[in-house]
């Protein structure tokens, strides 16, 4: 997206936290992590730091784009581990940038049905990435002015009587996907033959919104009252924002909706990689989990569906949804990078100059 917490004495314990000697990882002071900001709170780090004698650096990305970008600036060797866009995993694997993992050495039983996508985490039949959060591009809205039933419709955003009321995230892969489905196809099957239609179904939603803009802006914007919905939005914008703002929630319309999930995925080049891998595997406790989940960035779901998380949260997260929603929403496109570069360009077109 461009654009989950465990007890130290259970991960001691558990058989997947201890993957090696801690002498073997002694020397190793430090672990690399290319991720989103939601791996950053301390609360989620210093457990496995401290089991592992290691300090985990990271640097901030919102895009598996901003992850390459980084990577092309680096030597070989220079980060260890990764969260990406799990769609981009084939993409990756193929450029030889990913290491394979063995899937047998993660929860894969626990994961929520229909999260663990060999079609998302695999290339060539060997696993390169593991599913450990997913959320919603959907429909989040102000419940006070407005209802489910309105907004259960996917047309909703496209009516005339909610001009000037959207803001739209402004994030091309989930709002383009998000509009195909409004027009009856599949995102999944996406060509250029397509293009024209969405285009103008794009150019008919930029025309009713207010705005178009970032996390921080699209969020504000429907905190503030600016706009009573957020058209790419779902429990990434409203769950963490419960407290203060408890009539901001989101739903999956009657016609589906766009999913985002985040893999973690260890580097070729990475000198370190028992230890990347051993980072994984904590990440998908069930303590872990929850502390990921609740992250102070932004909330999402866990991809372990036993995450340890209090009964508010889970229904913040609209925890009892999930097997509706899984079901129901299709994941991000798997693009070659033409197409990728067709579609951010017809965006940039309709969002910035129609």
């Amino acid at each position: 997206m461009t654009r989950c917490r465990p007890s130290l004495r259970a991960l001691l314990a558990s058989s997947l936290f201890i993957l090696t000697p801690m002498a073997a990882h002694a020397a190793d002071a430090t672990l690399n992590v290319l991720t989103w900001c939601d791996h950053e709170d301390p609360s989620l780090l210093a457990p496995f730091e401290k089991a592992h004698n290691v300090k985990v650096h990271f640097k901030d990305i919102d895009s598996t784009g901003a992850a390459l970008a980084v990577i092309g600036q680096s030597q070989p060797g220079d980060w260890d581990v990764l969260v990406l866009d799990e769609t981009d995993t084939p993409r990756l694997a193929e450029m030889g940038l990913l290491a394979p993992l063995d899937p047998t050495a993660f929860p894969t039983a626990d994961f929520f049905p229909g999260i663990d996508s060999p079609k998302l985490s695999s290339f060539n039949g060997k696993t390169y990435a593991v599913p450990e959060k997913f959320g919603y591009n959907t429909v989040a809205y102000n419940s006070t002015v407005l209802s489910a039933a309105a907004m259960s419709d996917i047309q909703a955003p496209w009516k005339a009587e909610y001009k000037d009321r959207i803001a739209i995230y402004d994030y091309y892969v989930p709002i383009v996907a998000y509009t195909a489905l409004a027009l009856g196809k599949n995102p999944a099957t996406l060509s250029d033959a397509d293009l024209p239609a969405i285009r103008t179904k794009l150019s008919e939603l930029r025309h009713n919104a207010a705005l178009v803009g970032d996390v921080t802006t699209t969020q504000q914007a429907l905190a503030t009252g600016q706009v009573d919905i957020l058209v790419g939005g779902g429990e990434w914008v409203t769950a963490g924002m419960a407290k203060d703002r408890p009539n901001l929630t989101y739903l999956i319309p009657t016609q589906g909706g766009v999913r985002w999930q985040q893999g973690l995925a260890v580097f070729a080049g990475s000198q370190k990689k028992d230890l990347a891998v051993a980072f994984a595997q904590y990440i998908l406790t069930p303590e872990a989990q929850g502390k990921l989940a609740t992250s102070s960035c932004y909330w999402g779901m866990p991809a372990n569906s036993k995450a340890v998380l209090k009964d508010e949260d889970k229904k913040l997260l609209q925890w009892d949804m999930q097997p509706s929603y899984i079901a129901r929403t299709a994941t991000y496109l798997q693009m070659t990078p033409a197409f990728d570069k067709t579609l951010q360009k017809l965006w940039t077109e309709v969002m910035q100059n129609e």
